[in-house]
């Protein structure tokens, strides 16, 4: 096939994955249209969700049976495709946890289909709070849930003397995680959730992460959605050089809500490729990930961004695995993962096997460098992060309100352990007659005849099982 050829298909497939699901079209021209990627096939649905879950569910097994007929990897469904209650107390009434009947279905439509699913936006029913979780799901082809994501921003507007009020948190407790792209048999995918979309540091950072398609499963508003609907997609679509894939819930569902559908696809360089009409159905596009590479290839954005200058975009507090690995480097010697309390993408706190004072904990880089100096901008903000929230909880624990925070950058400043990192020390009143005799100590709390000096594996474990319960409550 020739490179004319191959444009030649990429322009049909622009025109007829529009109206895909009204023409019905054979599984011959679906295979004309998408020769050179039909392997990387991704359906994105549209759908007119209402109170009744049955109904609901009728409708995305239809979509998602048609979208794996025709060669779809990945389907993806739209916000609330779960249902649109009427009235807050419904919405309650009808939200399921994770283990429910509901998904269950989902799993199992997903092994028949052997096929992925973006599930947009599932009311989750939590049995630790009274409010419910927005989350996008993916489900892979074997029916397991590879990813969770709560939405983290939240719709909130009160102005009283307008007499208006639309307070998304009323009912939805706020995610607290920007998770890392989740893997799948057409690229690295970044999980958002409608409102999610006005906000590009969030897809900025999935895009540091590794994500090639960002998706944006949505019930955006008529109103909003005719003037910023497209725009914002094509947005995240061109500074993120991904593409984007947004499924959209359309038309009337209930007295008071209206959706604008328009569910979409978007190349890395802004260019719709695939978009659904009016009503519910779904429009094929295949996700090219050369094209995307040659994209930033030619476009290096993300080499020339000035980050001596503005920050470099990172996820946030989500929770790390602590146990991985078994062992840290520190320097010269290794910490137990027993002994780490507080992780975050580039820094870790351990126990101290040396404490000057009660409470005496480190903060060290995950990257083994040498002087505060060797770290890069975005490791020099998290560190100091990770050390004010060790410095709060500490605080907290040992009941006061100050701590010496230092850092030994470097043999002649008395650092011992070859690798940057801060002490963090609760301090108490009258604990050293003279306040700066501290750092006297400090210089020389790990030389000398340590025998009776080193705290046991177990004492220190002991305490980070402590420590690790107060930060698991802070997020």
């Amino acid at each position: 096939m020739t490179s004319r050829t191959i444009l030649s298909c990429k322009r049909f497939q622009v025109l007829f994955s529009k109206s895909l699901f009204l023409l019905k079209l054979s599984p011959i021209v679906c295979s004309m249209s998408f020769t050179k990627y039909q392997h990387n096939l991704v359906a994105v649905c549209q759908m007119t969700a209402k109170n009744n879950k049955d109904d609901n569910f009728q409708t995305s097994k239809k979509l998602i049976e048609e979208a794996a007929s025709a060669g779809a990897k990945v389907v993806f469904l739209p916000e609330a495709f779960d249902f649109v209650g009427e009235s807050k107390e419904e919405t309650l009434k009808l939200a399921e946890p994770l283990d429910g009947p509901l998904l269950s279905k989902y799993k199992d439509i997903a092994k028949q289909c052997k096929v992925w699913l973006s599930l947009g936006g599932m009311h989750v029913k939590r049995e630790e709070s009274r409010l419910l979780s927005n989350c996008h799901l993916m489900i892979n082809d074997l029916g397991d849930i590879i990813a969770a994501y709560n939405k983290v921003h939240l719709f909130d507007v009160d102005i009283p003397e307008k007499k208006i009020r639309l307070k998304e948190s009323d009912m939805i407790e706020k995610g607290k995680d920007i998770l890392p792209p989740v893997d799948s048999p057409v690229g690295k995918i970044g999980l958002a959730i409608c409102y999610d979309l006005r906000f590009p540091e969030l897809s900025l950072t999935q895009t540091a992460q590794g994500a090639q398609i960002l998706t944006f499963p949505s019930a955006f508003t008529f109103a909003t959605g005719a003037i910023h609907w497209e725009v914002l997609l094509r947005s995240r679509a061109i500074e993120n050089q991904c593409y984007v894939v947004a499924a959209a819930q359309t038309g009337v569902h209930n007295k008071k809500r209206s959706s604008w559908g328009h569910a979409m696809v978007i190349d890395p360089s802004g260019t719709i490729i695939a978009q659904c009409s009016e009503g519910t159905g779904f429009a094929l596009a295949s996700i090219d990930l050369q094209s995307l590479q040659n994209i930033r290839t030619t476009m290096p954005v993300w080499q020339h961004r000035r980050n001596d200058l503005y920050p470099c975009l990172a996820p946030g507090r989500s929770p790390q695995d602590l146990t991985s690995p078994p062992h840290y480097q520190f320097g010269q010697v290794e910490v137990l993962a027993s002994h780490v309390f507080y992780k975050t993408p580039t820094s870790f706190a351990f126990t101290n096997k040396c404490c000057v004072v009660p409470g005496h904990v480190l903060v060290a880089s995950l990257r083994p460098v040498l002087k505060l100096t060797d770290l890069k901008p975005a490791e020099v903000a998290d560190l100091f992060q990770t050390v004010q929230r060790v410095q709060s909880v500490m605080e907290k624990i040992h009941n006061t309100t100050s701590a010496t925070v230092t850092v030994q950058d470097g043999p002649l400043a008395g650092q011992s352990i070859q690798h940057v990192h801060v002490h963090v020390l609760p301090r108490r009143p009258g604990d050293f007659p003279e306040n700066d005799q501290i750092y006297h100590k400090l210089q020389n709390h790990d030389k000398g005849d340590m025998s009776k000096k080193w705290r046991s594996e177990e004492e220190m474990a002991a305490e980070a099982e402590i420590l690790r319960k107060y930060f698991i409550n802070e997020l």
